[in-house]
């Protein structure tokens, strides 16, 4: 008869490849955004496909872990897209308010839905949100609850959010100012713990890829 600790034992054996790659994907990706400076649109769809989907199909290919994939189940897009499209719509209600005041209470209505570059725009914020649903909360939240369950639930959504962050402060240094730095690492860290919950309550990476692709408009539109 297995005793208890014969399943935790065997996440953590089957997940021994998981540090030695999010290592190595990070140390290529670090070197592709600071040497490499190629255009958004190649950046959001050949990169992050080289860079966070491929990691993500050889760890399941030869780990087994199914349950990585669980989450882009086709039972889940309806109810993830709808639950999206409410989050989001939150959020760019929130984002609206916060440019009226940012712009001294100013309302400019622009139906920016007819100007040519909206929808190339959406379109990167939906592969964006993709790649790094897969890869951030797919992947890596999955891995990490299986393999740290010694951790408390919000040290598990803590590290999640600090490697989302990682992964992302190449492009901070290149995009902001230094004073501006902090600000957008407190944002991004914020935003990281919040899709992280919203994963946890819903496993439904739909869900995740919205939310983030209107969150990414909003700002785009509003600052």
């Amino acid at each position: 008869m297995p005793s208890k600790k014969s399943k935790p034992t065997k996440n953590r054996q089957q997940h021994e490849a998981f540090l030695p790659l999010l290592f190595l994907t990070f140390l290529l990706w670090l070197f592709y955004r600071t040497i490499f400076h190629f255009p958004v649109w190649f950046d959001e769809s050949i990169g992050k496909f080289v860079f966070f989907a491929l990691p993500v199909l050889l760890y399941v290919s030869v780990s087994g872990t199914k349950e990585v994939l669980a989450s882009f189940s086709l039972a889940k897009l309806k109810p993830g897209l709808l639950l999206g499209l409410a989050i989001g719509g939150l959020f760019g209600f929130t984002g609206v308010l916060l440019g009226v005041l940012s712009h001294g209470g100013t309302v400019s209505l622009m139906p920016y839905y007819l100007a040519e570059w909206f929808w190339w725009e959406l379109f990167l914020a939906i592969l964006t949100g993709f790649f790094e649903t897969l890869f951030f909360y797919s992947f890596v939240m999955v891995v990490v609850e299986q393999k740290f369950k010694h951790l408390s639930f919000y040290k598990q959504i803590f590290l999640v959010a600090f490697i989302f962050l990682l992964f992302h402060l190449p492009n901070i240094f290149a995009r902001f100012e230094v004073r501006q730095v902090i600000f957008q690492m407190i944002l991004l860290f914020a935003f990281a713990c919040g899709q992280a919950l919203l994963f946890h309550q819903r496993r439904n990476a739909y869900l995740l890829v919205l939310v983030q692709a209107i969150w990414g408009m909003v700002l785009l539109l509003n600052f």
